[in-house]
C-alpha cells in the first residue's frame, strides 16, 4: 500500500471490519437460520465501519433502502471524516452455507476511491472469469462455454480433458454444463459462493481454471475487485428478469442494459479486497473459538502493488 492513493490505514481497518462480521456470523453456524446469521454479520459490519475515519458510501450492498434494513445501496458509513470511498460488500457471502455449517462462507468487502466500482443494481449478472497469465481477450461472454474452455486449454498448453470449470449448481446452468462436458472438460459444482468461485481461478492449488455462469451482480463486482488485485480476466453482463429490475438499473444510472463489462469497467479504480472466513473453505479458514479467545483468517488483496496477504488474528474474549 506504500504507493496507494487509498489511505494506508484503510486496508488494515477493512480487515477489522470483515473480522468482526465473520465472528458475529460464526455464532449462527449450523443453526438453520439464514436471516439471523445475515443480520448478525450486517450489524457487526456496520458498527465496525462507523468506527473508521472515512466517508464511506455503499455502492454494492443488500438491496435498495426501501427493501432492506441492511447495509443498503447508497448508505453512508464511517465517521464522515477522511477520504471518500466506495464500498462493495457482502457481510455474509453464503447465508445458506452458514445455516447448514457448510464450507466457504465468508464476510467480504472491497473498497475503491469514489467512482471506482460499478454501481451495479441488485440483479443477476452473467459472468466468465479466468486467472492471470493469459493474453487479453482470450475469453468472451458471447462465445459458448465449450469455445471458451477450448481456447483456455490451448493457451495453457493442456488438453481440454485436463481443464476444470467452476459452475454454480443451479437448473439455469444446465446448458452451460452440457456445453462444457460436451467439450470434455471437468466441472466443479458449488452450491453457493460465486465470489470464492471466481477468486479460485487465480490459485493453481484449487484446480479451477475458469468460472462461468449467472449469479448476483453485486457478487460480480466484488469478485472483479478481487481479481483486479491479482490479475486475470473477467466479463459480465447484467441480466434482468422483469421491469422492476430494469427500473433498478435505471436508478443506478445504467443506460445500456445489454452492455458487456470487462474487468476494468467493473472495478475501474484502485481496489483493496478483504475476505474473512466464517466457515473453512478453499480461500481461508473459518472462525475458531477456544477457551478465552477467537481466531480469524483473512485474505487481503491490493491492486496498488498486486499483493496478497493472509492475516491471522487472535482476539481475547475473557
Amino acid at each position: 500500500m506504500s504507493h496507494s492513493i487509498l489511505v494506508p490505514h484503510l486496508a488494515d481497518a477493512m480487515v477489522r471490519v470483515t473480522e468482526k462480521a465473520a465472528i458475529a456470523a460464526e455464532g449462527l453456524v449450523g443453526r438453520g437460520d439464514e436471516k439471523a446469521a445475515d443480520a448478525a454479520a450486517v450489524d457487526a459490519m456496520r458498527q465496525a465501519f462507523n468506527a473508521v475515519a472515512f466517508q464511506g458510501r455503499v455502492v454494492i450492498g443488500e438491496g435498495e433502502r426501501d427493501e432492506a434494513p441492511m447495509l443498503y445501496i447508497g448508505e453512508e458509513v464511517g465517521t464522515g471524516q477522511g477520504p471518500e470511498i466506495d464500498i462493495a460488500l457482502d457481510p455474509l457471502e453464503g447465508t445458506t452455507l452458514t445455516a447448514k455449517a457448510m464450507a466457504n462462507a465468508l464476510a467480504v468487502l472491497a473498497i475503491a476511491p469514489r467512482g471506482g466500482l460499478l454501481y451495479a443494481p441488485d440483479t443477476y449478472m452473467d459472468k466468465i472469469a479466468i486467472g492471470p497469465g493469459y493474453a487479453p481477450g482470450l475469453i468472451d461472454l458471447d462465445a459458448t462455454p465449450a469455445e471458451n474452455i477450448r481456447a483456455l486449454a490451448g493457451a495453457a498448453g493442456r488438453e481440454v480433458s485436463e481443464m476444470t470449470a467452476c459452475v454454480l449448481d443451479r437448473p439455469r446452468h444446465a446448458d452451460i454444463i452440457d456445453s462444457l462436458r460436451g467439450a470434455g472438460a471437468r466441472i466443479h459444482l458449488i452450491s453457493d459462493g460465486d465470489v470464492a468461485g471466481v477468486i479460485n481461478t487465480t490459485n493453481p492449488l484449487t484446480g479451477i481454471d475458469m468460472y462461468v455462469g449467472r449469479g448476483g451482480a453485486p457478487e460480480g463486482v466484488l469478485a472483479a475487485a478481487a481479481l483486479k488485485c491479482v490479475g486475470g480476466q473477467m466479463q459480465g453482463r447484467l441480466h434482468f428478469r422483469n421491469d422492476a429490475e430494469r427500473g433498478r438499473a435505471a436508478r443506478a444510472g445504467i443506460e445500456d442494459l445489454n452492455r458487456k463489462y470487462d474487468l476494468n469497467e467493473l472495478a475501474s479504480g484502485e481496489t483493496v479486497f478483504c475476505a474473512t472466513g466464517v466457515t473453512t473453505g478453499g480461500l481461508v479458514s473459518g472462525v475458531v473459538r477456544r477457551a478465552g479467545e477467537v481466531e480469524t483468517d483473512t485474505l487481503v488483496m491490493s491492486s496498488a502493488d498486486q499483493t496478497v496477504r493472509r492475516i491471522r488474528s487472535v482476539f481475547r474474549t475473557g
